[in-house]
């Protein structure tokens, strides 16, 4: 397992709609060691903190093995690192076999698994079509956020170390994202919000499901 790229941005404003909006989903590979703060990369700003950033959403990981699959289903060829958003494009991490509260050690920085990766608007604009963003949320390919247990830095190339397994094997990446927008047997969204490592937002959701 290890890093292919580090990818950082600043906000910039773009037009969309007739209107200009604010994001910083257009992340650039960075070719040097990269410094990770508790709650962003070195370089990183986000646009819109009230759901972007935060401890729980400090980096955001991306497997490079999904960019095959968009490639052929979208029939492109030009995507470059960062392509979808991501702080970090690896390879040997999937979803299914991503827990929350893995402690991985990325670099020399400590990051623990979160939650699962919810895109926003600012996704399709990006990738040049609106409906891309429910097109990938479809294709349960999200990546996943982290939260940063001990700062660092980190450079592509680094391995990528599992030190620490979370809680419940139940609760990969995938699975939270079936048990988030399918049915869902109760026992299982019980597990969720009891689920400390999860982070606040995703536990709030799961305890309004199962109060449904």
């Amino acid at each position: 397992m290890k890093i292919v790229s580090v990818n950082v941005s600043v906000p910039q404003t773009v037009e969309y709609q007739g209107e200009f909006v604010t994001t910083s989903i257009f992340k650039q590979p960075v070719n040097r060691r990269v410094a990770v703060h508790t709650e962003h990369l070195e370089g990183d700003q986000q646009a819109d903190l009230s759901v972007h950033g935060g401890p729980d959403k400090a980096v955001y990981v991306y497997p490079y093995e999904h960019y095959a699959y968009w490639e052929k289903v979208l029939g492109r060829s030009d995507f470059q690192y960062g392509q979808f958003g991501e702080n970090l494009t690896i390879h040997g991490l999937i979803e299914d076999n991503v827990w929350i509260g893995d402690v991985f050690r990325v670099g020399t920085a400590f990051l623990q698994v979160s939650q699962p990766r919810i895109p926003c608007f600012k996704l399709g604009i990006k990738m040049g079509d609106p409906s891309f963003v429910k097109r990938f949320l479809q294709a349960r390919r999200s990546g996943f956020y982290c939260r940063v247990l001990e700062v660092g830095d980190v450079a592509a190339g680094d391995r990528i170390e599992r030190l620490e397994r979370g809680p419940n094997p139940k609760m990969s990446i995938t699975f939270l994202y079936r048990l988030r927008f399918d049915e869902a047997e109760p026992d299982l969204l019980q597990q969720a919000v009891e689920l400390i490592p999860l982070s606040t937002s995703w536990r709030d959701k799961f305890a309004q499901k199962l109060n449904e």
